[in-house]
């Protein structure tokens, strides 16, 4: 079946004659018949009288004439709202990235962003773990993902599909509150008798295996408790600056705290650099997406 063949049937009722409609179809007369019967066939049914003059429909063809004139207004119709949605798509920038990105480093980008992707660009942000916004790139449902790359928790995406650059770096970092280091409450990394209250990552948490790896190499033991676990570093930020414990933050997140809560405990050897990479599938990008992984790639995000 071809859609043509409904067009070029709805032509010749419409004019009665087979050389006029053969010529507003911009085709050879004997081409033009070649398609109805060809519509005919596939149809099971004679829909052109061809024994009357002017050409008249058959009965069959009187019924699907109707028919036809819907199918045909639908399709267009169809065709016009997915070309808009498709120009729409062209200002539209759906991005995913952890929720300590999204309310960590998104606003202090915006400002660049919205500038340099241009005026009308429509944007979608959510936020999820690691195995929520990988797969929503990998299935389409995203342009862009934004999110920590770590040693012991790599993203490995296959090579010839998504492009990725390094956007930015942060520490993931001890931190307690300020008055407990003031008051001497908390002496990290710990001492005999008087463990450290840790607040820690869940193990299915991408930074579980980083702080981990901290404590394992670190130059002295840890001697702590552990009072908490949980997977995002936002609680653990709250639960640290309400005086509960030692937490591991990323910079971003550490310094959403009111300035003076929070105290770093280490000076680099309870830390670990964290690269934040950005991710595209190549093959399908928006002209607003291509401007802002130029903007991501130019290194002044």
């Amino acid at each position: 079946m071809d859609i043509r063949w409904l067009q070029d049937f709805l032509t010749v009722a419409e004019t009665g004659n087979f050389t006029r409609a053969a010529q507003l179809r911009n085709l050879s007369q004997a081409a033009f018949s070649r398609r109805i019967k060809a519509l005919e066939f596939w149809l099971g049914a004679a829909l052109i009288d061809r024994t009357s003059f002017p050409t008249r429909l058959t009965s069959d063809g009187e019924l699907f004439r109707e028919r036809a004139a819907e199918i045909v207004a639908q399709i267009a119709e169809t065709r016009m709202s997915l070309a808009g949605t498709i120009v729409a798509r062209r200002n539209q920038i759906r991005i995913a990235l952890p929720h300590s990105l999204l309310t960590g480093r998104v606003p202090a980008w915006w400002s660049t962003w919205s500038k340099k992707t241009g005026f009308g660009v429509m944007w979608s942000v959510e936020s999820g773990n690691v195995h929520e916004i990988v797969p929503a790139l990998v299935t389409g449902n995203i342009d862009l993902l934004i999110c920590y790359e770590t040693l012991h928790a790599p993203i490995i995406l296959p090579a010839d599909r998504y492009d990725h650059i390094l956007i930015g770096k942060e520490m993931l970092a001890p931190y307690a509150s300020a008055a407990s280091v003031a008051q001497k409450r908390t002496a990290f990394p710990g001492r005999k008798g008087a463990p450290v209250p840790l607040l820690m990552y869940a193990k299915n948490a991408i930074f579980a295996r980083e702080v981990d790896a901290i404590i394992e190499k670190a130059p002295q033991k840890l001697i702590g408790r552990t009072v908490l676990e949980t997977e995002t570093a936002e609680v653990l930020e709250a639960m640290a600056a309400a005086d509960h414990g030692v937490a591991w933050l990323p910079e971003c997140v550490a310094k959403r705290a009111p300035r003076g809560v929070l105290e770093r405990l280490d000076s680099g050897e309870w830390s670990t650099s964290l690269g934040i990479v950005a991710y595209r599938d190549k093959h399908t990008s928006s002209a607003a997406m291509e401007r802002l992984w130029s903007l991501l790639s130019s290194g002044k995000a």
